[in-house]
């Protein structure tokens, strides 16, 4: 379903400063909760690791890195795309009655974002990264997890935002959001668990040449409809933000 509407201006290319800022407060406080739910049973953390009860684990790296992230994935991925999305459509140009600017359209223009809307994108998102927990210690092979996670945060999409310039985004995100990890890992600040070392085609590298090297390098397939559901997250936080 298309909440937008042609009225609403596009989101801009990058966000205000005070946006930018609390972006990056609440990606670096409430990420790192809403990561704690399924990262017990993907990874364990290897340098500055801290744990808080039986629930929260996770590094004094990874609220900085969150912070950063929200501010990315919502601040300025969102604006790339739309903008991307309204060359390649052939956005207003000078002559044809709208001054050289292409009226927004449902597609790229975003919904207002109300203090609802915004808490409901942050449930959500926690509520799929605790599926993710769910089927990564369920009996789901991999493919039908992966599966289950896609639909799940594409339902997320179509529900509260349904633009396609935060489709885009998400994607790209869900698909370079792992792979930016490959640093971390690398460099030892984090690991997989074997179990959950199954991204294509890293864990076939893996079984190929062993112990060391590019073997020691895993990701989790799960973690890409994650990357998704916390990308639509920052989205919906930054459209709150810049509407209040």
């Amino acid at each position: 379903m298309i909440f937008a509407t042609a009225n609403q201006p596009a989101l801009r290319l990058l966000p205000t400063a005070p946006t930018a800022c609390k972006l990056f407060v609440t990606g670096s406080t409430v990420g790192p909760l809403v990561d704690a739910i399924h990262n017990q049973c993907l990874l364990e953390y290897d340098v500055l690791p801290v744990a808080a009860g039986p629930f929260l684990h996770t590094s004094l790296l990874i609220p900085p890195l969150l912070g950063l992230a929200y501010v990315v994935l919502g601040g300025i991925l969102p604006g790339i795309a739309a903008r991307i999305l309204e060359l390649s459509s052939g956005g207003g140009t000078e002559g044809s009655g709208d001054g050289g600017r292409r009226p927004a359209d449902a597609a790229m223009a975003p919904p207002r974002t109300s203090l609802f809307r915004a808490a409901s994108a942050v449930v959500s998102t926690a509520a799929i990264i605790k599926l993710s927990e769910v089927l990564q210690t369920g009996p789901a092979d991999a493919p039908t997890a992966l599966l289950v996670m896609a639909t799940a945060a594409l339902l997320q999409w179509a529900v509260l935002d349904g633009t396609a310039a935060s489709l885009a985004a998400a994607v790209a995100t869900a698909v370079g959001g792992p792979l930016s990890e490959l640093p971390f890992v690398a460099s030892g600040c984090w690991h997989y668990v074997d179990s959950a070392a199954d991204y294509f085609p890293l864990a076939s590298i893996g079984e190929m040449i062993g112990d060391g090297g590019l073997g020691a390098i895993a990701l989790s397939s799960i973690t890409g409809p994650c990357y998704f559901a916390v990308t639509m997250d920052a989205i919906a936080l930054r459209r709150y933000f810049d509407d209040n």
